[in-house]
């Protein structure tokens, strides 16, 4: 069946062209501003910052570029803390997500087929309320006279509140919570495509059911698991939302730093490459998915 030709496009090209333009249009030209900005100088004006393309009376036009913000964030303590606390929180936070997501993936994978819709639903819920409605209502539970404190003063485990609120712990806690369905999800998708007659060879050769988990299942849900960990780890590296409700002064990540920066320093160029540096950080992991993604499937053929 041939392709469909409009004016001498095919439309198999189109079809490609819509996602790239989509990329061009809402990531490719949003970044490059940022650049932009984030290679000039701060000014007490509007928009803050000195364009780095300037022209003069005599029509001769000047490039001066600001790499002094890029080196700012390597030189200031505080934006090295606040780098290394967003990889410690999204990094356990996706490790958390992983011990908890896995067993809530694979029960539904291996649930009965009417039973699966209704199981994943169940994981969607959350999304049909606002995210920060979401987050206000962990307030309501961690705070010092919340649920989750009298529960545990009602069946004696506690005497006095726990001070839960204001702390990493309730960072971690909202992150999880909010970022759960994006791992459970793909790597639903990836169990429920396992071919099952290989447990069922295993299981006629003597094995074990751990050792069916550990040599067949395991391996081949990798994918899904890394394609789940990046859904954690990618937005929770750049939070804001959580980290200001839920967290404490002790609690700094980049994207409640970006915040300060744009909104009450008024330093768009700072705030500028923060954003350009994280974008960075985030690629790399992506980059070496796919890379080991491709090895994968060339050693598969």
């Amino acid at each position: 069946m041939m392709p469909l030709r409009v004016h001498g496009f095919n439309s198999q090209k189109l079809i490609v062209a819509i996602p790239w333009l989509w990329l061009a249009v809402f990531f490719v030209l949003p970044f490059l501003f940022i650049l932009k900005i984030s290679l000039s100088e701060p000014q007490l004006a509007m928009p803050p910052y000195q364009d780095w393309v300037r022209e003069f009376e005599d029509g001769l036009l000047t490039i001066s570029l600001n790499f002094g913000n890029y080196i700012l964030l390597f030189e200031d303590d505080l934006y090295l803390h606040a780098l290394l606390g967003s990889l410690k929180i999204a990094g356990i936070s996706t490790l958390i997500c992983i011990l908890i997501g896995y067993p809530m993936a694979y029960a539904i994978a291996r649930a009965p087929g009417h039973l699966r819709m209704p199981f994943l639903m169940l994981i969607i819920l959350p999304f049909w309320t606002s995210f920060l409605l979401r987050v206000y209502a962990w307030i309501g539970i961690l705070k010092d006279n919340g649920l989750l404190n009298q529960l545990l003063i009602s069946i004696g485990l506690i005497d006095n509140p726990l001070q839960i609120l204001h702390t990493p712990i309730a960072v971690y806690i909202g992150v999880v919570y909010s970022y759960l369905p994006f791992f459970v999800l793909p790597l639903y998708a990836t169990l429920v495509r396992l071919d099952n007659t290989l447990l069922e060879a295993a299981a006629d050769l003597g094995a074990q059911p751990l050792r069916q988990f550990l040599t067949i299942t395991l391996p081949q849900s990798i994918p899904g698991i890394a394609a789940g960990g990046m859904l954690v780890f990618i937005p929770a590296m750049g939070e804001f939302v959580i980290p200001d409700l839920l967290g404490g002064p002790d609690t700094l990540m980049l994207g409640k730093l970006m915040w300060t920066e744009f909104f009450n320093n008024k330093d768009w160029p700072v705030a500028s490459s923060l954003a350009a540096v994280l974008l960075v950080i985030l690629i790399v992991p992506f980059v070496l998915f796919r890379h080991f993604e491709q090895k994968a499937n060339e050693e598969d053929k």
